[in-house]
This record gives structure tokens, C-alpha cells and sequence, in this order.
């Protein structure tokens, strides 16, 4: 054991603040301001208090006029409110991507891969400590960086459909609690704005411990996700100003299942989970009265067969359940149809409800007949009878035994999830060797896991929809990498607490003993070595994709998207 790490203590939430520039004073400042000056301190528990939460959880941004804030499509793990001047939101049809300042992330040149290839020790897990900032961490801790200024601000958006945001209100808050996307591009008002920034692991202590804040928070996300969403339906282009505001006002905004839903879907597994055991939205064979569309998460889409229930679908993001049914009894009166499937709740999933008599009032009178879905057939009507998933409308299928694999094992989250075709595989494990090769001699995955006949899912990140693995790290160092949304983990700022790990569903996160530049074991003070967390982190900087997927000779490995089932079904019929 090396003398110099004898003595080395673990990190801890604080000991990477969102900004070394919040001094006390500046705390004291917020607290005056609404709504932080009426919250009850008592509420928060002694390890959380609310002036600890802002000295070391927020920060203070100050914008140039044009300065965008957040951008469109990137992921965010903060949130943010606006102290003094405004923000505009670039609702449609958007700024284009060189206005936004958006850059591809730094690949290694040739002669780094060469140093790459030659250096790598012979120890595993080798952390290489360094004085700078950690990657990820606010970068107002040596000074905050500029960002994209818009110059004539009035000009660039005049062909914009654009909102404003005011003194107090908060933004962001949806891509920092929910794991999505920025949902619009906001920028600083003409006249700058000021903002206080807060990471999502302080915004979730505020919520949890302040009532008001969370009630106050609860209605502007429902509000914004609701209004965003609904301009992304098909349909929503035909309605007047007028049929879309009473369209909103009918609109509901549900959530089902927990937040956490990890520990339960491994408690399910345990006692052999199946459909009957999921949450249920709508029945089988009921009245539709009501369209239900998939906003965040996952629905499955189930039918009886015999005394079970068979998987036909899963439905993710923008995905209707509903309308096929209320659509074909507004066209056929007389001939009634009930729900034809079952719609049952994955995990944690967000949905928007519209009642089946808005629908028929507003929306169908003045959607062409070409948008009109096809009636439903004769034989359909009181028995529907058991299709397969398919993977395009006229493309392959995907078999039912498959279907159901995914779907039980909830792969689906998965956009990246590695998929090897046993039959090809010849276990020569270059794929393993080309992973080990491009860290530091350490493979970021095991060709092992969940097999259905010649399908196996490997136990390596895939990269998640919904990462439920960010879920309780106190200190953020597992994130979303901004441009591309690849989960990452920040080793500097691990504190291997196994938060990540233990969220993880599908085994993909596995933590480690840490070694020093030297390969020396990380010790702490304690005399226990340090472990880290470490998982594929998709050979982000590196030419050419994944390793494991250009290494394997056999085109017997791919890392596939599984929100859909288009990829797979391709991929299978290849």
C-alpha cells in the first residue's frame, strides 16, 4: 500500500460545489427573495440545510442580451429562475443549428490513440487524479465561461413563434427532474438577465422539503410539458387558437408509477414478474372514452390470449393509445367498437389524457379524410383476434417470443443496448479485448446476460431513455453527456456510494477498486479501498462508434435502439 494514499478521504456530496463564488452574502441575498424566504428552515433536516443547499447546490448566472441559456434537444441536470430582467423561449419553428453554436464533442487524434494503445497499464482501473475542475462541474469555479450570444436579437427571432419568461419564474425544471431533453431554446432577454442556477440534486431537496416550492413547480411543469407536448401531436395543426386553448383546458396530465422504479421492477423479477402485475390505464374490451398518449416512459400494449395476456407492443414517446377505437365509433355510430388491447403502465411513464368527447367535438370534424385512421375490420370488433409487434407497417416482425423477452426484461429503455446474435458469435471475445484496449485495460462490459434463444443482451450500459441510474447520486458525477446524451460517469467526483449501481435494472454499472497513475490502490482514511463506479461510456472519444461493435468479426454484436421496435426487426431479419 503506497504511504501517500494512506491517508486520503472519501469525496462527499459538497466537496465539488456547483460554484466556489456563492459566498454567504450572496446566500443571504436569495433568502430574502421569493419563494426562499418562506420556506420554513425547520423543514429541512440537519444534513440539507436550505442556505447549505444554495451556498453549494446553486450558482449565479449573469447573461448578455442574446445569450442562450439552454438549447433545444440537450440534456440538462439543472433547472433555473430568473432573478432580474427576462428570457425568451423559442417555441417554433426553432433557431438553426449554427446560431445555436452546437459543435461536435473533441475526438483523440491518431497519435493520442497510438499513446492510447501503447500505454495502457497493466493494472485495471486506473484513475488518474488531476487539479482541474472535474469534467461536468460548473465552470464558474474558475470563472464562468461566455456562451452563444444571438447579435440583433429582434431580427433572429422575428420569424419566431417566442414566449417570455419573467422575474421569478422558474425554466428547466422538467429536463432536470424527468431525464428528458430540453424541450425549446431559451435566451436572454433584451435587456440580459440575471438567473440563479440550481443543479437537480439541490432542486430535488428544495421540493422535497418545501411544500410550496413543489406545488409551485408541480404547475408550471404540467403546464409547459402540456403545452410543448400538445404542439408535437399530428392533429394540432388543423385546430384554431381557440379549439386548441379549449382542447388544453380538457386536457389531463397523469402520472403513473414511482419515480424509483428500478427496486420494484427487481422485486417483480424475484417473484417472476408478469403483464397482470403492471399498473393498468385502460381495459381490454372497455368503452374507449378517452385518448391516451405516451408522453415520458413506457406503456405496454397487451391482449388476451386464452386465460393470460400476451405483449403486442410497447409504447414510448408520442405514441396514441385510444383513437383508433373513438375515431372509427365517430365514423360508424351504429357499429360501436370497444378498447382493443390493453394499456398497461412500465416504470415510471407520463401521460396525456384527452376525453374521447373533445376529441369527437374539436379534433375529428376537421382532420382530413387521409388523416382518418382505417375502420376497424369486421372480425375485430367484439374478439380481436392476436397480431404479432411489427417492426414497420409493410417491414419485418418481430416474433412473439421475442416481443415478450424485451418487453419483460424492459430492455426497451435502452438506446443503446448491445445485442449479440449467438449463432454468429464465436466467443472469440475481440470484442471484450477491443473494449479493454480503449480503457486503460479495463473492459466496461460483460459478454453475459439475459439469452432467449439465440438473442443475448449483454450486461453493458445502454445508454437508457429513462437512466434510472442517476436517480440519488448526491454528487451528479453519473450524468447525461450534454450534446450527445450518453450516460457518463465523473470519476472525480464518485464518491462510490453504489447509488448507481444499485438503480441500475439491467447489472450494467459495476464498482471498482481505484488505482493511482502509479497503480497503486486508492485508500481511504478509513483503510478501506476506494471504489468508483465504471460503465460503458460509448467510446465517446473515440473515431468510429463503439469498439466492441467495429472489433467483432462476425457481424455477430450491434448496439441497437430499442424504443422502438423498427431497429430490431431489421436487425433480426438481416
Amino acid at each position: 500500500m503506497s504511504k501517500s494514499n494512506a491517508g486520503l478521504n472519501r469525496p462527499k456530496r459538497w466537496d465539488f460545489a456547483f460554484s466556489d463564488e456563492m459566498s454567504d452574502q450572496l446566500v443571504d441575498r436569495i433568502m430574502q427573495m421569493a419563494p426562499f424566504r418562506d420556506m420554513d428552515p425547520e423543514g429541512f433536516p440537519r444534513s440539507a440545510q436550505l442556505p447549505d443547499i444554495l451556498k453549494n447546490d446553486a450558482r449565479l448566472r449573469v447573461f448578455e442580451p442574446g445569450e442562450i441559456v439552454v438549447r433545444q434537444g440537450d440534456y440538462g441536470n439543472s433547472a433555473f429562475m430568473v432573478l432580474t430582467g427576462s428570457a425568451e423561449v423559442v417555441l417554433s419553428p426553432g433557431l438553426p443549428p449554427r446560431l445555436e453554436g452546437r459543435s461536435e464533442p473533441k475526438r483523440k487524434r491518431w497519435l493520442h490513440l497510438l499513446g492510447q494503445f501503447i500505454g495502457n497499464s497493466r493494472e485495471d482501473e486506473v484513475v488518474r487524479t488531476s487539479s482541474a475542475r472535474p469534467a461536468g462541474v460548473a465552470p464558474s469555479a474558475q470563472g464562468t465561461a461566455r456562451g452563444v450570444i444571438l447579435q440583433d436579437v429582434p431580427r433572429v427571432l422575428s420569424g419566431q413563434r417566442t414566449a417570455t419568461i419573467r422575474e421569478r419564474d422558474f425554466f428547466g425544471e422538467i429536463a432536470a427532474l424527468s431525464r428528458l431533453p430540453r424541450t425549446a431554446t431559451i435566451l436572454a432577454g433584451v435587456q440580459g438577465a440575471e438567473m440563479l442556477e440550481l443543479r437537480w440534486q439541490g432542486l430535488r431537496d428544495l421540493m422535497r422539503n418545501a411544500p410550496q416550492l413543489r406545488r409551485f413547480i408541480d404547475g408550471i411543469y404540467r403546464e409547459r410539458a402540456l403545452s410543448t407536448f400538445l404542439d408535437a401531436l399530428p392533429f394540432i395543426k388543423y385546430l384554431s387558437p381557440e379549439a386548441k386553448q379549449e382542447l388544453m383546458d380538457a386536457t389531463q396530465f397523469e402520472t403513473y408509477g414511482e419515480y424509483d422504479w428500478s427496486g420494484d421492477y427487481k422485486q417483480l423479477i424475484k417473484k417472476g414478474a408478469s403483464a397482470a402485475q403492471e399498473p393498468t390505464i385502460a381495459v381490454e374490451g372497455d368503452y374507449p372514452n378517452s385518448v391516451v398518449i405516451v408522453r415520458a416512459g413506457f406503456g405496454r400494449l397487451t391482449q388476451r390470449y386464452g386465460n393470460s395476456h400476451r405483449t403486442l407492443n410497447y409504447l414510448g414517446s408520442g405514441k396514441m393509445y385510444g383513437f383508433d377505437e373513438i375515431a372509427h365509433n365517430w365514423r360508424e355510430p351504429n357499429h360501436h367498437v370497444p378498447l382493443q388491447y390493453t394499456l398497461r403502465v412500465i416504470g415510471y411513464t407520463h401521460v396525456v389524457v384527452i376525453p374521447a368527447a373533445v376529441v369527437e367535438r374539436l379534433v375529428l370534424p376537421v382532420l382530413p379524410k387521409s388523416s382518418l385512421p382505417p375502420l376497424i375490420p369486421q372480425d375485430r370488433r367484439t374478439r380481436p383476434r392476436f397480431e404479432p409487434a411489427a417492426g414497420d407497417a409493410a417491414g419485418p416482425r418481430i416474433p412473439q417470443d421475442v416481443m415478450e423477452f424485451v418487453t419483460q426484461g424492459r430492455f426497451f429503455n435502452g438506446t443503446k443496448t448491445m445485442v449479440i446474435d449467438l449463432d454468429r458469435c464465436t466467443r472469440c471475445d475481440d470484442c471484450v479485448r477491443a473494449c479493454a484496449d480503449t480503457h486503460d485495460n479495463n473492459p466496461r462490459f460483460l459478454r453475459y446476460g439475459p439469452i432467449h434463444d439465440n438473442l443475448m443482451i449483454a450486461e453493458a450500459c445502454m445508454h437508457c431513455a429513462d437512466p434510472v441510474c442517476m436517480i440519488g447520486c448526491p454528487t451528479g458525477a453519473i450524468h447525461r453527456d450534454t450534446f450527445a446524451g450518453s450516460v457518463v460517469v465523473n470519476a472525480d467526483t464518485c464518491i462510490g456510494c453504489s447509488a448507481c449501481a444499485n438503480n441500475c435494472p439491467y447489472k450494467a454499472i459495476r464498482m471498482v477498486e481505484a488505482r493511482d497513475a502509479d497503480g497503486e490502490i486508492l485508500v481511504a482514511s478509513d483503510s478501506n479501498p476506494i471504489h468508483k463506479a465504471t460503465k460503458c461510456d460509448l467510446c465517446v472519444d473515440q473515431f468510429g462508434g463503439p469498439a466492441c461493435e467495429r472489433a467483432c468479426p462476425h457481424d455477430a454484436l450491434t448496439r441497437i435502439n430499442l424504443n422502438t421496435t423498427h431497429e430490431l426487426a431489421r436487425w433480426l431479419q438481416r
